[in-house]
């Protein structure tokens, strides 16, 4: 059974060997597969980070194992703090289990709580997964970023996706 849980500092290293597997097995999160250095202080940082700033970092997990992430990081400048960024990854072998689903129903009340006005995020125009995850919870193209990515040795385009409250 998939528990969603808030991050602790403690789950630094699970959260870094997740990650790195899933730069494994996709190519479309931002790092390629074993370019990501294994220094658990920027992972615990980050956690740091989100606790202190009150981000949202919430995880899927399968017993002890990390099965995928979500995370928003608000703006810090007065002008944007409106705003958050997400990021959001889940292992293959967990996808179709609805944890995607669950995580922007958490987003959207971490949002609502937090004042959040907007949401955004970048994804590869190619991957249509994604694309209609996010445009299922309330995500629209706003734009596309051209060349933005170099993946299988040609650039790759990403489409700006945001979600708005009123």
């Amino acid at each position: 059974m998939i528990n969603f849980v808030k991050v602790k500092l403690e789950d630094a290293e699970a959260l870094w060997h997740m990650m790195n597997n899933l730069d494994y097995e996709t190519k479309y999160m931002l790092f390629e597969a074993g370019e990501r250095k294994k220094d658990f202080s920027i992972i615990k940082s980050r956690i740091e980070n989100v606790l202190k700033y009150n981000d949202f970092l919430c995880l899927a997990k399968d017993g002890d194992k990390i099965a995928g992430y979500i995370s928003a990081e608000k703006g810090k400048l007065k002008r944007i703090e409106h705003t958050a960024y997400i990021v959001v990854g889940v292992l293959k072998e967990y996808t179709d289990k609805k944890i995607g689903s669950e995580f922007f129903k958490r987003l959207d009340l971490w949002a609502k709580e937090n004042h959040i006005k907007r949401l955004e995020l970048t994804v590869v125009c190619e991957n249509d997964i994604a694309k209609h995850l996010y445009e299922k919870n309330g995500f629209e193209i706003e734009g596309i970023k051209k060349k933005s990515m170099y993946i299988d040795k040609k650039y790759v385009d990403e489409y700006y996706m945001a979600k708005i409250f009123e």
